[in-house]
C-alpha cells in the first residue's frame, strides 16, 4: 500500500504525475485526504480523496508515503497528526518515504536526512539540516527519495518505481510515456 497525502495547497504536477506512473505499474495507491476528503490544491482544483487521513492503516500492508509539495500544502501536511504518525511508522519499520519540493523540509527538519543524499525546492535547502544537497531531479538515498519540484515530478514517480520494482520497470514505463 502506498498513501500520497494531499494537504490544501498541495502541488498538483507533484500529486498526480508519481500517483500516474505508480498505478501504471500496478501498484496499490491510496490518495488520502488530510482535513477532508475533498482537498484544493495550490492552484485551485479540488481533488476528492480515496480516504481522509483518520482512515489510514499503519501496518505491514504500508510500502511508501508519499508527500507532495506546495508550500501551504507542506505547511498543512507538516502540522497533521496523522502524517507525522506515518512518518514515524515508516521511520520505525523501515519503510519508504518520498518528498517533493517543499516536503523534504519535513523531514529535515526532523534531522531524518542528515549525512544522505537529498534535494529540495531550490532556496530551501537550509531545512534539510545536514543533508548532503544534490541536483538530481530525484534521488534515493535508505529508505528517503527526494525530488525537488514540479518540473521534476515524472522522474520522481520514475524514481520510485524504480526503488519499489525495478530499474528495468522504471524505464518501461518512462518508454510508455515517452520520456
Amino acid at each position: 500500500m502506498i498513501y500520497v497525502f494531499l494537504a490544501n495547497g498541495f502541488e498538483e504536477t507533484e500529486a498526480i504525475a508519481p500517483i500516474d506512473i505508480m498505478r501504471r505499474c500496478r501498484l496499490e495507491v491510496l490518495t488520502v485526504g488530510v482535513g477532508g476528503k475533498v482537498i484544493t490544491s495550490s492552484h485551485g482544483i479540488p481533488v476528492t480523496c480515496d480516504i481522509t487521513a483518520d482512515e489510514i492503516k499503519l501496518d505491514d500492508n504500508l510500502q511508501l508515503i508519499l508527500l507532495p509539495g506546495g508550500l501551504k500544502g507542506t505547511q498543512n501536511l507538516e502540522a497533521s497528526p496523522e502524517v507525522s504518525a506515518a512518518i514515524d511508522f515508516c521511520v520505525k519499520t523501515d519503510r519508504y518515504i518520498a518528498a517533493i519540493c517543499a516536503a523534504p523540509t519535513i523531514l529535515g527538519k526532523r534531522g531524518l536526512l542528515a549525512g544522505r543524499k537529498a534535494i529540495c525546492y531550490q532556496g530551501m535547502e537550509g531545512d534539510l539540516n545536514g543533508a548532503v544537497v544534490t541536483n538530481e531531479p530525484a534521488v534515493c538515498d535508505g529508505r528517503f527519495i527526494t525530488s525537488r519540484g514540479a518540473g521534476a515530478s515524472i522522474a520522481f514517480g520514475l524514481k520510485i518505481a524504480e526503488v519499489l520494482i525495478s530499474p528495468e520497470k522504471s524505464a518501461e514505463i518512462a518508454a510508455q510515456i515517452m520520456c
